[in-house]
Parts: structure tokens; C-alpha cells; sequence
């Protein structure tokens, strides 16, 4: 009996290495340098960004808050002050347009480790799982504004595991590296993309952000498509793929969901070069696809 390829092999084949991983590559960059601006500071005294990703004074002047933080503080009945407003204001300004979701793929020290569990439980062949409902992620989202109103708190932010991962990596606070190892084995073992597709309040939060944002993934070839399915094994939210990809009640080629984290790794495994970043405004007839012929 023939086994299927590797994910991936073919677009290895047909665009090497490097042109496989483009987009993780960057992702990974981009994460490790968040991170590590956050980091400099408390361990070598390098204060170039000053807090963590709830708040934050880059170079002393630019203040940044997540608009999440903010809205739960709100609801614990604190008045922010201005430069929290404003801070919350550019953040709130920028997930609008590139797409909400994106903070969880490009800026969350949390999805390496969730992706790690995903690209281990592909290597061990482990199927199935607790099947979570979705919009598991929307009633918690809710549930930590109720706790904040109660506890007159911003009670999340003491359990929310991006916060306690700074803080383990500042003060190597061992309950912290628990709490990480926890979701890891809990997306491993028990619920496949379990955190971060299901039960995270931070990604439900950002998702109605990036709503209508005008960044998007586009399957502009995908009359190319040779079915392979690699983009659905890698894809962080399988479901938002297959209505543009295939058209389904005459769909338009443009990721539209409000769900689709605008990771790339649907571009980079791709052997047909279905997918590339586009506009949201690009909704309209796809271009043909590139012919792998040589030419005459």
C-alpha cells in the first residue's frame, strides 16, 4: 500500500526548504523579537519597552494598551488613564486592519508552544479527541467581563497564560511553567488546537476585531488545486478554507472568516501556489493559474 507524502514534501520539492517555511520563519521572528524586547529590560536593563503585552511605553513615548485589558478594567469600574486610552486606541487601530487574529499568529509567545503540540501530535499520528464546540472561546470571553464586574478586578490577567509565561520567564515562577506545560499536553493529548481554536479569550476577543479587516488570504489559483489537503492539516482553523478554496455556494477566493489568524502557512505549503495576501476587495474573479510548462 503507497503512504501518503509527508505534509509539506511537496511544496518542499517544487519551492525548497526556505520557500516552504517562509511565512513560520517570519512568524517565529517576529514572536521571539516581541518577546524579546519585553525581556531585555528586566534581565539586562536595557529599557527599551518597558511592561508586557497588556501594557506597555516603548522608548518612553509610546504607549500601547490591549484594548482586551482595557475593556475588563472598564467592567471592574477603574477609569483608565490617557495614555491608556490612547494606547488601547492605536492597537485597536492597527488588529482593525491587518486582522484581529493575526496578534495570535504573529505577536502571542503562547501559539509556538500550541503549534509545537500540533506539528507533535501529526509526527505520533494521534487522531481524535474531546470535541470542543467552537464557541467555547466567545462564552469564556464573557464569562471573564462577569468576573471582572464581580471581583471588581481584572482577574483574567492573573490566570491568562501569555501573562504568567512573562512571568515565569522574569521571576521562574514554577506554577507559571505548570500552568504552559498544562496547555501543551492539553492540546497534545486531548483536544486537538484545543487552546487556541477553542477556549482562548484573547483570540475570541481579537476575532471580532479583525472582522472586516482588509488583509486577508486569498486562494486567487485555486482552480490549480490538486487536492492534496496539506493547507487543512497545517491550518490553525481547518473550517475557513474550504468555502473559498472550493467555491462552496459561490464563494469568492478570500478568506473572509473572522477566524483565519493571517499565519501564511497555507501559502508556504502549498506546491500550486494557490494562496497568497491579498484585499479583502479582491473578492472578484481569480486570475488564471501560472502555467508550470517550459516555455517555447
Amino acid at each position: 500500500m503507497n503512504r501518503r507524502p509527508t505534509i509539506g514534501a511537496d511544496a518542499k520539492a517544487a519551492k525548497g526548504w526556505f520557500g516552504a517555511h517562509r511565512w513560520l520563519i517570519l512568524r517565529r521572528v517576529s514572536q521571539l523579537g516581541i518577546l524579546a524586547l519585553f525581556l531585555i529590560g528586566p534581565w539586562f536593563g536595557v529599557w527599551i519597552v518597558k511592561g508586557n503585552l497588556a501594557s506597555s511605553l516603548t522608548l518612553g513615548v509610546l504607549p500601547l494598551t490591549d484594548p482586551y485589558v482595557l475593556l475588563q478594567s472598564l467592567f471592574a469600574r477603574h477609569i483608565p488613564e490617557r495614555a491608556a486610552l490612547i494606547g488601547a486606541a492605536i492597537v485597536l487601530g492597527f488588529y482593525i486592519l491587518v486582522g484581529g487574529r493575526a496578534y495570535c499568529a504573529w505577536v502571542c509567545p503562547i501559539n509556538p508552544i500550541t503549534d509545537a503540540a500540533a506539528w507533535l501530535r501529526r509526527r505520533l499520528g494521534i487522531h481524535g479527541g474531546a470535541r470542543l464546540p467552537r464557541a467555547t472561546r466567545y462564552w469564556v470571553l464573557a464569562m471573564t467581563f462577569v468576573v471582572a464586574a464581580v471581583t471588581d478586578s481584572i482577574a483574567w490577567e492573573l490566570v491568562n497564560p501569555v501573562s504568567m509565561m512573562h512571568r515565569a520567564l522574569i521571576f521562574g515562577i514554577g506554577a507559571s511553567w505548570a500552568i504552559i506545560l498544562g496547555l501543551f499536553l492539553f492540546d497534545l493529548f486531548i483536544a486537538q488546537r484545543g487552546w487556541c481554536g477553542h477556549i482562548c479569550p484573547v483570540g475570541a476577543f481579537y476575532s471580532l476585531l479583525g472582522r472586516w479587516s482588509p488583509l486577508r488570504i486569498s486562494a486567487v489559483r485555486r482552480e490549480a488545486c490538486n487536492d492534496c489537503a496539506d493547507c487543512y492539516a497545517v491550518c490553525p482553523e481547518p473550517l475557513i478554507i474550504k468555502p473559498a478554496l472550493k467555491a462552496v455556494d459561490g464563494a469568492g477566493p478570500v478568506i473572509t472568516s473572522a477566524n483565519c489568524t493571517n499565519c501564511g502557512r497555507c501559502i508556504d505549503i502549498c506546491s500550486k501556489d494557490v494562496f497568497e495576501f491579498g484585499a479583502r476587495g479582491r473578492n472578484a474573479e481569480t486570475p488564471p493559474a501560472r502555467s508550470t510548462a517550459p516555455s517555447t
